[in-house]
């Protein structure tokens, strides 16, 4: 039904009849001339409808927006001074032959071209939101990214191959999406958190090189990152060990980043461990475009009068110092604004000292409440290790590690980026390596996988998952990319011995171990070989790339914050047949509860 698409027709193209589909953008009538912004993915195109042709004038006089029209034409110059530089088509016009309505269309809820739309109308209508230039662009430059990926993966040596969307119910950190089985009633299948286990069974099987861009389920609580679907280029491989795995991800996520943006990223990737990341940026992804850091004075503070700072520095807390350079022209407002943020972290409160003449370590010189409550050594060991100058301002954390490592980590990003503490830098990737095999679970008083049971711990740190659990580190390593996680993957576990090992310092019993993994367990003793990999975030990926908000944005069809999909009206009710066949009854109770029928 066309020769080209609207985007693609430009100057070289000149005196030739091209044929045209689209929407109508745009109509415009200039006294007896009306022009139309045809438009379609790849772009718009100026059509002159001249009132010569009566029939086609006639046509054109009817056409509204969103109008789906056959354009045929021949192309030549604009008038000079009228050129469109923004256009790919910006030089030319077709001037229109033949018009054809293909279908008329409603008036659309907004405007393609509206600003400030609610997110909730642009979800409702997702259809037309899908119209806008800048979402086409988004699911474009997507598209861009998988196969990037494709390229530089099927060039390796990787298979792509599919695993199983309905499986068994393990415990891996997140909420399951259950699916009833109709079949064998009172038991349910689970939607993927992750490909995991399978890509692991697909190494122990012999298929050296696996990925895969699937989709993974989590029924956890929703943020601007987060979906209950999301998509995963998800990838395995054998006889490789951790820098081997990570230094040929590094090479694919260059090769990415080139082929979809034209940019080159720093060759190498600076690596550091988790344990430093987490003592001088507070976060396990910092966003090294900042350049503030957090400092360590636990040990300085253990015995001041101030208990806010020695009680956390006595009972295996932390505090931590956050030098902001220029900091004391903060007004008492901006402070109390920082104070109220990282209260979202759990922080109870954000202690300050404005220093006004650094060598003055006194009420003189300092500028805070807490002053008088801290001793000269204290204060000469603060200034001294955050480097502090007159007219800087220093913030203090105290409180358990992890509260601390939130709210200052938090904290530094969001003033970094505030008051302009970045480095100008577009992109700074980093590995963030040697995380801790086991963090503990002050909640259910147990030790929990950082990452998953499934990861090797680093060598000659066996014994200490049964001795020392919290100094055992593990052979994982995450990507991280301008305070955001591209991706995260580990070493697994080859060998049964060592994988029931960490079951047991989970606090797995063999019988659960059986029960859950035992078909892991099983396929591990039949000649498993050494195998690592990693999973990247596509659609976080995508979101940075495109400079979008939220990762709804580079996604067709997402939910809202409340996992609900506007636009179909998903989750729903259903009938009562289908119930009954699924050997389910609904019960009103306070909360609506699902009871599987034992009848």
């Amino acid at each position: 039904m066309r020769t080209h698409y609207c985007g693609e027709v430009n100057a070289s193209h000149v005196d030739q009849i091209v044929t045209l589909c689209g929407w109508n953008h745009r109509r415009r009538d200039h006294g007896g001339v009306i022009f139309i912004d045809l438009r379609d993915r790849e772009g718009l195109a100026q059509v002159v409808c001249d009132p010569d042709r009566p029939d086609m004038f006639k046509i054109a006089e009817d056409v509204r927006n969103e109008f789906v029209l056959r354009v045929t034409g021949k192309v030549r110059r604009r008038p000079a001074g009228t050129e469109n530089p923004n256009l790919a088509s910006g030089e030319i016009e077709i001037l229109c032959h033949e018009l054809g309505v293909l279908n008329a269309a409603v008036t659309p809820p907004f405007q393609l071209d509206e600003e400030n739309l609610s997110e909730n109308v642009r979800l409702t209508h997702r259809v037309i939101d899908l119209r806008r230039p800048q979402m086409q662009k988004n699911l474009m430059l997507r598209y861009k990214v998988a196969m990037a990926f494709r390229r530089f993966l099927d060039d390796q040596g990787f298979i792509d191959i599919e695993t199983p969307m309905l499986t068994k119910s393990t415990p891996e950190g997140a909420r399951d999406y259950l699916v009833p089985s109709r079949v064998h009633p009172g038991q349910f299948f689970a939607l993927p958190q992750s490909p995991q286990l399978f890509k692991q069974l697909l190494m122990v099987a012999g298929y050296d090189r696996y990925y895969q861009i699937t989709k993974c389920f989590r029924d956890e609580d929703l943020r601007a990152d987060r979906q209950p679907e999301f998509t995963q280029v998800d990838i395995e491989t054998s006889f490789l060990g951790e820098e081997q795995i990570t230094a040929l991800m590094e090479e694919m996520i260059r090769s990415v980043f080139r082929q979809a943006l034209s940019v080159d990223l720093p060759n190498p990737f600076p690596r550091i461990s988790h344990t430093e990341a987490m003592s001088r940026y507070g976060s396990d992804k910092p966003d090294l475009r900042v350049t503030l850091e957090l400092t360590e004075v636990t040990d300085a503070v253990a015995d001041v009068a101030f208990k806010v700072f020695s009680g956390p520095a006595t009972s295996g807390g932390r505090v931590a110092a956050l030098r902001v350079p220029g900091g004391a022209s903060l007004t008492r407002g901006e402070i109390d604004g920082y104070t109220e943020f990282v209260k979202i972290y759990g922080a109870k409160g954000l202690a300050y000292i404005k220093v006004n003449d650094a060598s003055k370590l006194n009420e003189e010189g300092l500028q805070s409440p807490i002053v008088k409550n801290l001793h000269e050594t204290a204060l000469k060991t603060i200034i001294e290790r955050t480097g502090a100058q007159s007219g800087d301002l220093i913030f203090f954390g105290a409180d358990k590690t992890k509260v601390v490592n939130d709210a200052l980590g938090a904290l530094r990003s969001k003033i970094g980026h505030e008051k302009g503490y970045v480095d100008g830098s577009a992109w700074r990737p980093l590995w963030v390596v040697d995380f801790p095999m086991f963090e503990y679970d002050e909640e259910n008083k147990r030790w929990a996988a950082c990452h998953h049971p499934f990861t090797s711990p680093k060598d000659g740190h066996e014994a200490l998952m049964a001795t020392d659990p919290g100094k055992c580190l593990a052979k994982a390593y995450d990507l991280a990319l301008n305070g955001w996680e591209m991706g995260g993957g580990s070493v697994r576990i080859h060998r049964a011995e060592v994988q029931e090992k960490v079951f047991q310092a989970l606090g797995i019993s063999p019988e659960e171990q059986q029960a859950k993994f035992g078909f892991l367990l099983d396929a591990l003793k039949y000649g498993a070989p050494p195998h690592g990999g990693l999973a990247f975030g596509l659609d976080r990926i995508v979101t940075m790339m495109a400079g979008a908000d939220s990762i709804r944005d580079v996604i067709a069809f997402p939910k809202t914050q409340r996992a609900q999909c506007l636009l179909t009206d998903a989750p729903s009710n259903v009938d009562e047949k289908q119930l009954r066949e699924l050997h389910i009854r609904l019960r009103q109770k306070v909360e609506t509860q699902v009871e599987v029928s034992k009848g």
